[in-house]
């Protein structure tokens, strides 16, 4: 093998100076350093690391693309199997998935295949999106309920096969966790607009404040719409079920990155959503949203953030990337630690939270060593903030009010590997259907099931 270029380093905001802001971390590449990336690429003519792509991209094909200077090729050849290729260079776990499978990370460091894919869609953004091809109508409408990632993700492919599609929005604007889970920082909302436009481009409407479940229902929508997908996500917050978790001050994640993202609380005074973010803050787990809730309380003015975790850093199941870049921003980790009870003041706050250590045993049936208390370690933290970021659970609000959808032991809706549901023309996909998972494999739902409907549809 010839010598091998060394992967190609995104610039990014120092971490110094990126505390003090939300704007966007990493930079992106420049053309020169895409194409200097893109040379890495082998060209496999078997690529494995397609099959690790749950949207089945042509990632060996837009690589070359970018090689050739061909940029508007490349984000073509990307929008052919992706309707959404800014958010996924953005915040895809690449090194689990497709970059975890090529070949060149066998002995080297892998093509930095999410890095080119945000370039190709940043660079189209940049000059102005070509507007899409709109196919011919077919007579057939589908309802999509939820405009996150797993919904917009079926709602494009649908409408490329010439369907007519409706999204039904419960907040007044669309994204889903896309715009209130993830830090500006990470995922500007100028990005998920761009790619959301893209959406109604190829012909989707978008209808925002729309509750179904409350505001109409999923019966009510059969008797207008050929077939339904509903994407409606993991929105219940989960907790610890621990004496004074109620006490105030404490917020589960979900509510918090809500109010700064989505409620843009990180504005003020420009936006005025109170959020109080302390001095002391405490984010208890260490997936993704607990890195975006103790980086978003660094940036809010906290001068102690504090990463507690019950397992060690190899279990973690955030991204390494932003588990660094916490880390280089300041954000301290108590691993092996689990919060026992929180103590409030006179006013009813949090003012202390009792931990104990913990060690690890044998594997659970997560696969990770499951955590066990060491008796008699217990100690006290100061602290005046708490986010809890352990999970959430498929939004209740539809499987409560539609009979007959068969339901799993966490109020999941259950479906076929193709996101057929119990019930005839309602199909799912996403976190309501696996609980809370990544965007990209919400992604690969919506697009399964949009094959799954247009097939049912057919057969109509």
């Amino acid at each position: 093998m010839a010598k091998v270029i060394p992967r190609t380093k995104m610039p990014e905001q120092e971490p110094k100076e990126r505390i003090k802001n939300f704007n966007e971390v990493a930079l992106g590449y420049d053309n020169e350093l895409a194409v200097l990336e893109a040379t890495r690429c082998l060209q496999c003519k078997k690529p494995e690391c397609v099959k690790g792509c749950p949207v089945e991209i042509d990632i060996p094909g837009f690589i070359k693309l970018i090689k050739d200077k061909d940029f508007q090729g490349a984000i073509d050849k990307l929008k052919e199997k992706n309707a959404l290729p800014a958010i996924c260079g953005r915040v895809c776990p690449q090194e689990t998935q497709c970059e975890e499978l090529c070949v060149l990370g066998k002995k080297f460091e892998p093509v930095a295949i999410g890095r080119l894919e945000r370039f190709a869609a940043d660079w189209e953004r940049a000059k102005g999106i070509k507007e899409p091809v709109i196919t011919k109508k077919t007579n057939k409408r589908i309802a999509v309920i939820g405009s996150g990632p797993a919904g917009l993700t079926c709602a494009a492919e649908l409408a490329k096969l010439g369907h007519s599609v409706t999204i039904f929005e419960s907040l007044h604007k669309t994204g889903g966790v896309l715009r209130y889970g993830i830090p500006e920082f990470r995922l500007p909302k100028a990005v998920v607009d761009a790619e959301v436009d893209y959406v109604k481009k190829l012909g989707v409407e978008i209808q925002t404040n729309m509750v179904v479940g409350k505001s109409i229902s999923v019966d009510e929508l059969l008797q207008e719409f050929d077939a339904i997908f509903i994407g409606t996500g993991a929105g219940l917050p989960m907790f610890l079920g621990i004496e004074g978790e109620n006490l105030s001050c404490i917020y589960s994640a979900n509510e918090f990155l809500t109010r700064v993202n989505l409620m843009s609380a990180y504005k003020f005074p420009e936006y005025d959503t109170p959020v109080k973010v302390g001095k002391r803050v405490a984010v208890i787990g260490a997936g993704n949203v607990a890195m975006d809730s103790a980086r978003c309380a660094l940036r809010m003015g906290a001068e102690y953030v504090w990463i507690v975790y019950r397992r060690s850093e190899e279990e973690m199941p955030a991204r390494k990337e932003e588990v660094l870049r916490a880390k280089e921003e300041g954000v301290r980790f108590m691993l092996l630690t689990n919060p026992v009870k929180f103590y409030g003041d006179a006013q009813g706050r949090v003012k202390k939270m009792e931990c104990i250590q913990m060690k690890l045993g044998e594997p659970d049936e997560s696969g990770r060593k499951r955590p066990i208390p060491i008796e008699g370690s217990n100690f006290i933290m100061e602290i005046d903030t708490v986010v809890i970021a352990i999970g959430q659970s498929p939004n209740p609000l539809i499987p409560r009010t539609t009979k007959g959808l068969e339901l799993g032991k966490h109020g999941n809706i259950v479906t076929d590997e193709n996101g057929r549901t119990s019930r005839e023309k309602i199909f799912a996909g996403g976190d309501i259907v696996t609980g809370a998972a990544t965007v990209i494999s919400a992604m690969g739902a919506g697009k399964k099931a949009a094959r799954a409907i247009d097939e049912y549809l057919k057969k109509k």
